[in-house]
């Protein structure tokens, strides 16, 4: 790659942007295979493209894939996914589809290690560290299987250089935090997300980017100055995967086949 990362030593990603990535696996809702399901991991490998799943916690402690915090826009039920046990949550179906919701470990015993795997840590920004423990414990596990963190909290990325030192971290970022999901972080923090400037204590491996922010100062930097491999996300028409090819080393695609 193209430069040191702050001195240290970086691992070799090369398998990480050889081919592209399936956004929560390769879903079709209209077909019935859902995201972050098991037929959509299926569908993926079938096609040779690395995986994107996310994470949250149940109400026991363990790590389920699956986006949302609610499972309202996903299922027949309502509420919070962190209000029911695994167990609980390993029985509802997927609207539109009768595959459950998985748990990391079955995931990963489904993948087996054939692709790549990408696993979002999801995050409300308030320092609970157990779904990052947890999954980090089920990954320690599969040694060898080309598998990488990565989150949006940089507090979570940098928990991960202690909690899971062998395996590579991410952080995923954008030009603006304008959203919902973010209203509760004070400006200044925002601020950092966008601009990196948590970078000193975060230490990612690599850098997931907003395809529609790509042309900016920041992902600019860690890709051609620091060296550092980029992904963009989440590439859906031409115009972005003709962004995506031209600055960025791999894309994070959903709603077409590469």
């Amino acid at each position: 790659m193209r430069g040191p990362l702050l001195g240290g030593t970086r691992p070799d990603l090369g398998w990480l942007i050889a081919r592209p990535i399936a956004h929560r696996g390769l879903h079709d809702a209209a077909a019935g295979v859902i995201e972050n399901s098991g037929p959509a991991a299926e569908a993926a490998i079938a096609h040779g493209f690395g995986i994107e799943c996310d994470v949250q916690l149940s109400a026991d402690g363990e790590a389920m894939v699956f986006h949302d915090f609610v499972l309202d826009r996903l299922t027949e039920r309502q509420g919070a996914v962190s209000a029911q046990t695994a167990q609980a949550l390993a029985a509802i179906p997927l609207r539109g589809s009768g595959a459950p919701i998985p748990t990391l470990s079955g995931f990963l015993d489904l993948i087996g290690g054939r692709v790549p795997l990408v696993i979002e840590i999801k995050s409300r920004f308030d320092g609970d560290l157990r779904l990052t423990r947890r999954a980090a414990e089920i990954v320690a596990g599969r040694a060898g299987q080309p598998i990488v963190f990565k989150s949006f909290d940089p507090e979570i990325v940098a928990a991960l250089r202690e909690i899971a030192p062998a395996v590579p971290r991410g952080i995923v970022a954008m030009n603006d935090y304008s959203y919902p999901d973010y209203a509760h972080l004070d400006a200044g923090t925002r601020r950092a997300m966008a601009n990196l400037l948590h970078f000193e204590r975060s230490r990612p491996d690599f850098l997931s980017w907003k395809v529609v922010d790509l042309d900016s100062a920041a992902p600019y930097l860690c890709r051609n100055v620091v060296g550092m491999p980029l992904m963009s996300w989440t590439v859906r028409t031409p115009e972005d995967r003709e962004k995506a090819s031209r600055l960025a080393d791999q894309m994070v695609f959903e709603g077409f086949t590469p």
